[in-house]
Parts: C-alpha cells; sequence; structure tokens
C-alpha cells in the first residue's frame, strides 16, 4: 500500500508542532498510569483532564517528541528524562509514537498496537461516566480466538479472529455471522485490540439491543480480498463454526481499506450478504487509488444502476457512516453517497464527531450490530 495512504489514514492531513507542558514527578498527583502501561511502568499517565502525560529516558538525545498527529517536544531534566503534558484528548483509543532524534519509535512503557503499517504504541483515554459500551461489566462474556488456516487464495498460512457470544459454548444452536474488516496500515488485531468488539457486543447482548452473533475478522492485506474472504474465509468459517450459512443470516461491514473491501464485495455479490456496513469510507472520487484498491468504480456504479431494485430489495440495512467533516474519507463518502441518491439506491446515514478514528469506528459498530439479523 502507498506510505502517502497509510499516513492518510493514521494520522490528520495536517501535523502541527507544539511544546509540551512540562511535568516533574511531583506533578503526578491525581493522575493515572495508562491502562497500556507495560508492567512496572509509571508512564504514559493521564490526568484528570484528560491530558496524557510522558516521561522518557533519553540522556543521550537531542530532541524527543510526542506525535499523537500533532506533536509535543518534551523537556529535558537534569537526568536526561524528557517530560511533557498534552492538551486534552478525547475518549477512546488514540495511536502515538515516540520520535527520539528524528526516528518514530514505539514507547517501550506501552503495549503496542499493530497500524500504520508497524508497530506503535497507544493510548486510552477515558469515556464519561454515563458512557459504558466500551468498558468491561458484571455480565456474560463471549470470546475471541486466534484461528489459522490456510489460504489457497494466497497460498499461505493465514489468520483470523474469531468472537463467538456467552452463549455459544452453552447451545447448539447455529448463529449468524458478521465479517468485520479492519483499515489500511493495520490487520486482523485491529477490532480486538483496538475496537474492543467483544466488549461492545457482550454489552449489546447483555442488554437485549443486538441478537447473539459470531464476528469473524479477517485479514484485508491481501492482493484479492473478495476472492480470500469467499473461498477461504467464509468455507472455512462455515465448517468449524455453528453458523448459519443463507445470506439472510451473513452480514460484510469493514472500516476505510475494510469499507472498500467490504462494497468491492457485497456490490457484486448481494445474493451472500443481506447486510452491508462502511465506516468511514467510500469509492475514491479523484486521487489515485492505493495498490490493494484499485478499482474501476464505474463498474459497481453501472451493477447498481442495471439492478437498482434488486439491491434495494436484497440488502435489508446498507448503513455508512462517517466521522463528520474532518474525517478524511469525508469527501469520497460524500461523492459516493450522491451517486448513489441519483441512482436511487437506499441506504442508512449515521454520522459522528471524530474524524478517522478508533473511537468513531467503535461508536459505528455499536450503532450498526444492533440492526443486524432482526
Amino acid at each position: 500500500m502507498e506510505k502517502r495512504f497509510i499516513l492518510l489514514v493514521t494520522f490528520l492531513s495536517v501535523v502541527m508542532i507544539a511544546m509540551a507542558q512540562p511535568v516533574s514527578d511531583s506533578d503526578t498527583s491525581g493522575s493515572v498510569r495508562s491502562e497500556y502501561c507495560v508492567r512496572g511502568a509509571q508512564y504514559p499517565r493521564i490526568t484528570p483532564e484528560h491530558r496524557a502525560q510522558f516521561k522518557v529516558v533519553a540522556p543521550e538525545a537531542k530532541l524527543v517528541q510526542i506525535d499523537l498527529g500533532k506533536k509535543y517536544d518534551l523537556v529535558r531534566n537534569e537526568k536526561g528524562e524528557w517530560l511533557g503534558t498534552t492538551e486534552p484528548l478525547g475518549p477512546g483509543f488514540h495511536y502515538y509514537f515516540l520520535i527520539v532524534d528524528g526516528v518514530r519509535v514505539a514507547d517501550p512503557s506501552s503495549e503496542s498496537f499493530y497500524g500504520c503499517s508497524m508497530h506503535t504504541s497507544g493510548i486510552e483515554i477515558p469515556y464519561a461516566k454515563d458512557v459504558l459500551q466500551y468498558e468491561l461489566a458484571d455480565i456474560p462474556h463471549g470470546e475471541v480466538r486466534m484461528k489459522r488456516y490456510f489460504s489457497k487464495t494466497a497460498n499461505a498460512w493465514r489468520r483470523m479472529f474469531v468472537y463467538t457470544p456467552p452463549c455459544y459454548e452453552k447451545s447448539e444452536k447455529e448463529y449468524p455471522v458478521l465479517y468485520l474488516q479492519h483499515g489500511g496500515g493495520e490487520d486482523e488485531r485491529g477490532w480486538v485490540l483496538q475496537g474492543r468488539t467483544d466488549i461492545i457486543l457482550d454489552n449489546l447482548i447483555a442488554q437485549q439491543k443486538a441478537v447473539p452473533m459470531v464476528i469473524v475478522m479477517c485479514d484485508g492485506n491481501s492482493q484479492d480480498f473478495t476472492a480470500e474472504l469467499l473461498n477461504d474465509c467464509i468455507p472455512f468459517v462455515e465448517e468449524n463454526y455453528r453458523v448459519k450459512k443463507d445470506r439472510s443470516h451473513r452480514a460484510l461491514a469493514g472500516l476505510s481499506m475494510g469499507g472498500i473491501h467490504t462494497l468491492n464485495t457485497a456490490i457484486p455479490h448481494p445474493e451472500l450478504f443481506a447486510y452491508v456496513g462502511v465506516f468511514s469510507s467510500g469509492w475514491w472520487a479523484k486521487a489515485p487509488m492505493p495498490g490493494l484498491m484499485k478499482m474501476d468504480t464505474e463498474t459497481y456504479y453501472s451493477l447498481l444502476q442495471e439492478k437498482k431494485d434488486e439491491y434495494n430489495a436484497s440488502f435489508k440495512e446498507f448503513w455508512i457512516s462517517m466521522g463528520g467533516k474532518e474525517d478524511i474519507a469525508y469527501e469520497n463518502c460524500r461523492i459516493m453517497r450522491e451517486r448513489f441518491d441519483k441512482i436511487g439506491i437506499k441506504y442508512t446515514y449515521y454520522e459522528t464527531n471524530g474524524g478517522h478514528t478508533w473511537p468513531v469506528w467503535r461508536e459505528s459498530l455499536y450503532q450498526f450490530a444492533p440492526l443486524l439479523f432482526k
């Protein structure tokens, strides 16, 4: 995938640089360790105002920065520690990098996550006390399994992550299945680790807002995603899990690159999926398309035009969400929706603030999942 796209889907299009507020060890009162701190680490920390505090030991460095989409210069003390505090951050998951003398690296004090096509660090800013849909609760919990399978399409061993609902192990029922795709520069781990898919679904199921379902998260980094999904992933899931095998009980959704994969697969195959979700995405409207998403979009619009009534009858839910005008895919999506409107394709549109970020995609899943299989 082109480097330019990887940067775009990860950070804001314009990067600003600011001097972080100094912080000393005495400033930690009231702050708490990030939940992603590795064992024994005390930084990063989060203040009650949702600022992030950092301390990096790098006595030989000349310049240390934190990159959270906006760059902050840290301040060196006499011990060779670099310290600083950010502006208040929005709730949810944020990627960040250390930049040490110009080299971007993951923070050794933090858990790492695969994003931006490399391992980077993450920080979780608490949600408001009444926002509980992304938090663990004392309710029955499902399981997430890592499953390896051999892909004939790729001629290689691949893996997927599979969520099964709390009732799966105690029943012999078959369940509907949602195939849920990550974005560019990420992989099959994203929806579990950054997206909190299992927590979101456990909470929805416990509140009877969503029906129990299996969720399959495949690696979308394939030269032919549609072939991989249809010829390898779905047959593997249907052979190894108790899932219903008809289109009425099968959904496909994805964010960013995964949204384009969803469109490219579901539009030619309405006989396979009754529910379609496109999060922070839309067919490329103007700029050259990244390598893994090159397609003739007019072919898909022609299909929609020729079989408009069939699509409108087939898709029980065609759901599109965006992270507001600050979402880097906003214009692509707007132009695509205008084309849908002109053709007469029915869809549901949902917009929330937050840009092209995991807090937006968590919210998208939270809103989309209750619509499925009812």
